[in-house]
């Protein structure tokens, strides 16, 4: 079945402020070497190398400090000190990136459901991108993968790192789902549809994301990486690991011990007044 997208508007505040990006700084960031041609396989190559290097967290939020979106600061953040940042960072520094190199990409927002049966925001950013004659999702911002992209087909896989994903289309409603298998089941991660998004609305997806009391990121620390065979999640004190079998270990850690295990595990290091506010928040 032939699905038809609306192609991205041109003009001021349809693009992705591609011309503010240091190329060469991110490639260096996520340790990419390859071919920059505008490929599917320079786009997988790409897409696993960014969620290898950059994990998602939200600690602006949680220290009370703006999320600011403009290329410059993501740049700084997520490229030139050791941290990471959550989807709308993640979406907007690699839409830059892929705009830069010459690929044709449209924004989407989506809903993160994971399983669940409420009606949830469409607070979540994601790409779709044509490359070698093929459409593809990319979601390098979820925090828990996939690792790779997703052909834009219904029922096309992703299978990396012992990890398998794939998409839905849920028929009659306009939506696609992305499921992860759990080794049991397919689980919905969340569900999109294919209007484009901008810029500006990412802007309106953080000030939600950021400051809305009812915002899953507004009131306590959210750190995720993902990679072969591992999830790595923490959340407030709890540090789970979960593995593509299904298998969890999960610790509670003392509030002292989190800006250390953010540094070993998800590669964020906090400088000394950072972690001794960290640990503050986090102290019962």
């Amino acid at each position: 079945m032939s699905i038809e997208i609306a192609h991205p508007r041109r003009g001021p505040g349809y693009g992705w402020n591609s011309e503010l990006l240091d190329l060469d700084a991110y490639l260096d960031r996520i340790g990419y070497r390859g071919d920059r041609a505008p490929t599917a396989e320079t786009l997988r190559a790409l897409h696993l190398a960014h969620i290898a290097a950059i994990p998602f967290e939200n600690l602006e939020v949680v220290f009370g400090r703006p999320v600011d979106l403009d290329l410059g600061s993501v740049q700084d953040k997520l490229v030139r000190r050791p941290r990471g940042g959550y989807c709308y960072e993640h979406v907007g520094l690699f839409a830059a990136v892929l705009e830069r190199l010459g690929y044709t990409i449209t924004g989407l927002l989506s809903r993160v459901v994971m399983d669940s049966d409420r009606l949830i925001p469409a607070t979540h950013s994601l790409l779709l991108v044509e490359a070698s004659g093929t459409r593809w999702i990319c979601d390098v911002g979820l925090g828990c993968g996939p690792l790779g992209p997703i052909e834009f087909a219904d029922g096309a896989q992703d299978t990396e790192g012992g990890w398998t994903n794939r998409l839905h289309e849920v028929s009659g409603t306009g939506e696609w789902e992305v499921q992860r298998w759990t080794g049991e089941r397919w689980m919905v991660l969340h569900r999109f549809t294919t209007n484009p998004a901008y810029t500006i609305d990412h802007r309106v997806g953080n000030h939600y994301i950021a400051t809305h009391p009812r915002s899953p990121f507004s009131g306590d620390l959210h750190a995720m990486r993902i990679g072969p065979g591992f999830l790595h999640t923490l959340d407030g004190t709890v540090l789970t690991t979960t593995r593509p079998d299904g298998a969890v270990d999960k610790r509670r850690l003392a509030a002292s011990e989190v800006p250390g295990v953010l540094a070993k595990q998800f590669d964020v290091v906090l400088d000394t007044d950072d972690s001794a506010a960290l640990v503050a928040y986090l102290e019962p």
